[in-house]
């Protein structure tokens, strides 16, 4: 069963159905077991009025004043039978409508026997000073009509009930997912770019937690589709440009007759390259990052050799940089991504490198803690009203750079967050320049 309406509806109908069965078994053994004792001590008393009587009145006004047993189709009220016995076997006087056979043989108390195919409950009083054995009985059949027809007046009502009860079960189910039906009338009426929150200020304290995973999601697309539109908005905006300077530095150069101005060109035409295939890879890392939502298995990473593989990139080398490195670096190990590692390090150093005067140099160093990475550059550093916002993607400040994207610090202090490190950023106090720390946890 799919429908969550009828699931309920079936299980409360098929557990208030148990409860009503449970019910009126637990009605049945009790009551029958009362009506025994009541029914028993009815025996009891009548047995021993007779008994008086026949003490006090003589035999013949003691059985005329007992009742007799009703005729087939008679209710309740006339139910007892009653026999007067000698010692020696005689029968003395009986009921109307009583058996001829002797009831019991039982000389006196409760016994149960089959008298003309029926069972009776027969107790027997002995008369030791008239020499008489007194027996009042009754057919049990009678008392088992009285249990059914008692259960019958329990389940009657609940037979005609039934159907308005399940009546009121479905109808109060449709009342209370009400809300979810709202919920679900909410978002099948929205339009696609609608991320707006599901209001769950009425919802029931069941749905809440549905609709607040709902608004976890819808800001997880918004963000996504919202980086997504950053992205490609500023790629269709920055490839532009290298593109454009591309194709007018390769006319000049085939149209050029003096060396020097097609070699200008061609010099050009080789740093819009670089520009556009540098902002190609942070495009495509960038990418990676928001996609992957698995964190990234760690393993030993060697900084020196990830050093080596960012310091080897032509990007640095073309603008003449002078990089080094603390020996104690190089043979530094961390429990890392690679990946992430490499990432974060790489747009550490060319973000640093963009921002150089030619033969400056980038130092890399140890963190004073001993747990961290540091770079320092000697470009012009970051005003301080900046430095908490040039992590922010496409935010380039004011110290801006020709070739720069605004990405390299974005992806820098994202791929720290992915591998739990984070990125501390500070202008350097001996000279102008950006010190940037990685903690590692190294």
């Amino acid at each position: 069963m799919t429908s969550l309406r009828g699931r309920l509806f079936a299980i409360l109908l098929t557990a208030t159905g148990l409860i009503w069965l449970s019910a009126v078994v637990w009605i049945y053994s009790g009551t029958h077991r009362e009506l025994e004792h009541v029914l028993d001590t009815r025996l009891q008393e009548a047995a021993r009025m007779v008994n008086s009587l026949v003490a006090s009145t003589g035999m013949t006004t003691a059985i005329a004043a007992l009742p007799g047993p009703p005729p087939e189709a008679a209710g309740y009220e006339r139910q007892l039978s009653c026999q007067i016995w000698s010692f020696d076997g005689r029968l003395m006087a009986r009921s109307s409508g009583t058996p001829d056979g002797r009831l019991t043989e039982a000389a006196s108390g409760f016994s149960d026997r089959i008298v003309d195919g029926e069972p009776w409950r027969i107790y027997t009083v002995a008369n030791e000073a008239a020499g008489l054995h007194i027996m009042v009985g009754d057919r049990l059949g009678l008392r088992d009509r009285l249990v059914s027809d008692l259960i019958k007046g329990l389940l009657a009502p609940a037979l005609l009930i039934a159907p308005l009860l399940g009546l009121l079960i479905w109808i109060s189910l449709g009342q209370g997912l009400r809300p979810l039906r709202a919920m679900a009338n909410d978002v099948r009426t929205r339009d696609a770019d609608d991320m707006s929150p599901i209001d769950s200020t009425h919802a029931p304290a069941e749905v809440k937690p549905l609709t607040q995973a709902l608004n976890g999601l819808f800001a997880k697309v918004e963000t996504a589709r919202r980086h997504e539109r950053e992205v490609t908005a500023f790629a269709a905006h920055e490839l532009r440009t290298p593109l454009a300077g591309l194709k007018t530095q390769a006319q000049i150069a085939m149209a050029a007759e003096d060396p020097a101005v097609r070699q200008g060109a061609l010099q050009q035409i080789v740093l819009s390259v670089d520009r556009t295939t540098r902002l190609v890879r942070q495009l495509l890392a960038l990418a990676k990052l928001d996609a992957s939502g698995e964190p990234q298995a760690r393993e030993a990473v060697s900084v020196g050799a990830v050093f080596e593989e960012i310091t080897d990139s032509a990007f640095g080398a073309a603008l003449h940089v002078t990089v080094a490195i603390e020996p104690v670096l190089r043979e530094l190990t961390v429990q890392a991504s690679r990946e992430l590692l490499t990432l974060a390090l790489r747009n550490l150093h060319e973000n640093a490198v963009q921002h150089m005067p030619p033969g400056g140099q980038i130092t890399w160093r140890m963190t004073a803690s001993g747990r961290g990475i540091a770079i320092e550059d000697e470009g012009p550093g970051i005003p301080e009203d900046e430095l908490a916002l040039v992590t922010q993607r496409f935010f380039r400040g004011r110290h801006k750079s020709a070739i720069g994207t605004g990405l390299g610090l974005a992806i820098a202090d994202a791929a720290a967050r992915r591998m739990g490190a984070r990125l501390i950023l500070t202008n350097r106090e001996d000279r102008p320049g950006l010190r940037v720390e990685i903690e590692t946890g190294a």
